[in-house]
């Protein structure tokens, strides 16, 4: 049985840069993508282990409050 997580974005910003790309393996706490809100750089880690199922945003891109990111 595969568990699929949706990672969301806890704030309303930019996308600031990716660091993984789909396929990629996660630990826990991983570092799957940046966020730029108010000046701020906000890591997004991964919340489990497994794989990069897909990327639903790119570098450059406005993110609302609790939209879907990985």
């Amino acid at each position: 049985m595969t568990t699929r997580i949706e990672v969301t974005s806890e704030v309303a910003g930019t996308v600031w840069t990716v660091a993984l790309a789909p396929g990629a393996q996660v630990a826990e706490g991983d570092e799957i993508l940046v966020l730029e809100s108010m000046k701020m750089e906000i890591p997004v880690p991964a919340p489990a282990p497994g794989v990069v199922a897909e990327l639903l945003v790119a570098p450059g891109e406005a993110v609302a409050e609790g939209q879907g990111l990985a």
